[in-house]
């Protein structure tokens, strides 16, 4: 997400770098051109106006003309312009009430709501160790409810049965009544897809939001959709009193819209980013991290708690003490594999990489993307076990069968030990305290955009 606005915001502040003063020449020309990666970025007009309008006030102010750096100064300020506009505070869903607390998803046809309920139901359950019972009203589409059923047994979450024909209203009512009874912390309520212009199930909707009088009201809409998101997020905001909105496939918008208007034309917050079909595919949105983002700062924190939620501790205790001792093998090699995996593949890692959003389309991919960790993987689980530990005795006859039984090429085999290989360097490296040295060349070799500007 934001890939494209990035890059054009990255290259439009890097001009302004080392500049000695700002001008009303360099401000205008710079103001031109965000105005233009806005809209690009399919941002909502009216939120386009009133970005460009409050950096130029502030451009030209005393602060920033006396500024050491008066380049980096207008940096600052479009970063806190962009938090500004997103949100300024992470917004939380407020659950504090009389369990349970009834969470009602909205939406549009194919917005991706009942996947998002899943993915909100796992993210209580494992982040705030809430018991959750969920349910679906969606009487229209009999393969939204048993998708539903299917979801909750596989997150083990409790899951209240519902059927085609029967009254959504009735559904939700007994749903709450049996929260009640099994004492769960939250009850979410899946809804029908339904069109903002369809009155007789925009009636149904709100008949269901008084029954049940839920604390948090989501809507749910497809990044994609760009600005037409927030317009729709608004007209459903005119018929229900929606508390936020839940931004999905995040992770096929490459422009970013969405995110920058839905705040300043609805007046309600983005609480969660979902991407991806996996029920772990959802996380909180931070307006601060994600301005860091698009300035090509990248997003170490949310990277820090990643890591710390999903990486397997002992695992990861053994590995040092194996790397300490100067031993690295290919069964190492694969459990980081699968670690990087479970943070959701090596793409989405990057992004929260400071610099990586400036490289060259398809270098993501090139530098180890998802599809190349499954074929290492498989070329790894076709190796007997001695040659896991001794990679070195990977010959000619043993790359022919290693490539025929993990349905890949010998060129891809020699690509595996080549990437194992480079690791192994590094990890020795690691053992030998060369972690400063190897972070300091790292630095060198980051891509323009790589520093923080601030």
């Amino acid at each position: 997400m934001f890939t494209n606005l990035s890059e054009r915001l990255g290259n439009t502040l890097q001009k302004l770098r080392g500049q000695g003063r700002l001008t009303d020449d360099n401000i205008k020309d710079t103001l031109r051109e965000i105005r233009m990666a806005l809209l690009e970025a399919d941002v909502a007009l009216p939120v386009v106006k009133d970005f460009i309008e409050v950096i130029r006030e502030q451009a030209v102010g005393q602060e920033v003309l006396k500024s050491l750096s008066p380049g980096q100064a207008l940096i600052k300020i479009v970063n806190d312009e962009l938090v500004n506009v997103m949100g300024e505070a992470c917004a939380e869903l407020n659950l504090a009430t009389q369990p349970p607390a009834v969470v009602l998803m909205a939406g549009l046809q194919g917005s991706g709501k009942t996947t998002s309920v899943a993915k909100l139901a796992r993210w209580l359950k494992e982040n705030d160790k809430k018991s959750v019972l969920v349910t679906s009203a969606d009487v229209y589409r009999p393969a939204a409810i048993e998708q539903l059923k299917t979801l909750a047994a596989a997150i083990e979450v409790d899951y209240f049965p519902s059927h085609a024909g029967e009254n959504p209203v009735d559904i939700v009512k007994n749903a709450v009544q049996e929260g009640k009874k099994t004492f769960a912390d939250v009850v979410i309520v899946d809804t029908a897809g339904r069109l903002h212009v369809d009155e007789e199930m925009m009636d149904e909707i709100k008949h269901i939001h008084q029954a049940i009088d839920p604390i948090e009201t989501l809507f749910v809409v497809d990044s994609m959709t760009g600005q037409d998101a927030a317009n729709t997020a608004k007209a459903f905001n005119d018929a229900l009193p929606l508390t936020g909105v839940i931004l999905t496939k995040v992770d096929g918008d490459a422009r970013g819209g969405a995110a920058l208007s839905i705040r300043h034309i609805t007046g309600k917050p983005i609480k969660f980013l979902g991407s991806g079909e996996k029920t772990e595919a959802l996380e909180p949105f931070h307006p601060d991290r994600v301005a860091s983002r698009i300035l090509g700062k990248g997003d170490i924190v949310s990277l820090v708690e990643e890591v710390e939620a999903k990486v397997d501790k002992k695992k990861a205790e053994k590995l040092s003490k194996k790397v300490k001792k100067g031993r690295f093998d290919l069964e190492d090699f694969r459990e980081q594999l699968q670690q990087m995996t479970n943070m959701g593949g090596i793409g989405k890692l990057l992004d929260k990489l400071p610099g990586t959003g400036q490289l060259p389309a398809g270098m993501k991919e090139q530098m180890m993307g998802d599809k190349t960790f499954s074929r290492f993987e498989a070329m790894i689980n076709s190796m007997t076990p001695q040659e896991r530990k001794h990679p070195q005795i990977i010959k000619g006859s043993r790359k022919r069968r290693i490539a025929a039984g993990s349905g890949t090429e010998i060129q891809d085999v020699n690509r595996l030990i080549k990437q194992f290989t480079q690791m192994q360097k590094a990890m020795k490296k690691f053992s030998k305290g060369g972690m400063k040295k190897m972070m300091r060349q790292m630095q060198g070799k980051m891509p323009p955009g790589g520093d923080l500007p601030f």
